[in-house]
């Protein structure tokens, strides 16, 4: 045995492996194969014409593009909060930075409830929107809203690292070189960002696509309308049709895993790319 594995404070390779694959069975693999047991009660024509009923073709669609929206508006807003946070010192920086994390913490329900409340007819930002011609509570907007509250954290941790690691002594040397700002971003800090940029927009649209409690308040869950797919799951179990519920919920599991697969190797080439870059 080797002096470096001799004093290797967690266990060994081959007993870390068997410890990794028992718990990630126990705990993701065998709840999924569940679900696909359930769902071979079905058949062929069953499944296919539970999953493609224009309800559940409605849900799709409003959970998937709100989800999008919410995830590529968090990828701005939480760089903007990153750069802020990384860049600057300022009176109410700490009570900035413990806010980004309240997402995290706040339960759903009680997410969802607030901004029902302050983007209702009667609420603080509703009564204003209104007045605009711009119905928030109770459409996909809201949805939208609701989905992008809960998935800016993710882009911030994810960017705000990465971040801190680019010194302010790049920007300012192309500045000297005669680089403008834009051209500074887009040459010098977005490649550096962009896998992390990337990671978090994985990360908010994964969370969003599952997102429940902070959503089902503000959508008015109106079927065709505002219904979202993780309601429409809890509608079928709600009426003892657990297939049909599996049915639907391994429709999303294959989407999101197919999209998540394809970020994470879109994610894994940017990375290859960057560090391929001279001087990287």
């Amino acid at each position: 045995m080797s002096r470096s594995s001799r004093h290797r404070v967690l266990p060994g390779f081959r007993l870390s492996l068997g410890f990794s694959w028992f718990s990630l069975g126990l705990i993701v693999l065998i709840p999924l194969t569940s679900l696909f047991l359930r769902t071979f009660s079905l058949s062929w024509e069953e499944f296919w014409g539970t999953v493609t009923t224009p309800r559940a073709l409605a849900a799709y669609r409003l959970s998937f593009g709100a989800s999008l929206a919410a995830a590529l508006a968090n990828v701005v807003f939480g760089l903007l909060v990153a750069w802020v946070l990384v860049r600057y010192r300022f009176p109410g920086r700490d009570v900035l930075e413990s806010l980004v994390d309240l997402p995290f913490a706040l339960p759903t329900a009680v997410a969802g409830l607030t901004l029902t409340t302050l983007f209702s007819a009667k609420g603080w930002y509703g009564q204003h929107l209104e007045a605009l011609g711009i119905k928030v509570a109770y459409t996909s907007v809201g949805v939208a809203i609701a989905l992008t509250f809960i998935g800016l954290p993710f882009v911030v941790r994810t960017v705000q690292p990465v971040l801190e690691e680019i010194d302010v002594d790049v920007e300012e040397a192309a500045a000297t070189l005669g680089a403008s700002p834009w051209q500074t971003f887009r040459r010098v800090l977005l490649p550096a960002l962009f896998p992390a940029l990337l990671s978090g927009f994985t990360l908010a649209f994964a969370r969003a696509l599952g997102e429940y409690g902070s959503v089902v308040f503000i959508s008015g869950n109106m079927p065709l309308r505002t219904e979202i797919v993780p309601l429409l799951i809890i509608t079928r179990l709600e009426q003892y049709d657990y297939a049909g519920a599996t049915a639907i919920a391994i429709v999303m599991l294959g989407s999101s895993f197919s999209l998540l697969l394809a970020v994470n190797l879109l994610h894994r080439w940017s990375q290859r790319r960057l560090e391929a870059r001279p001087g990287a």
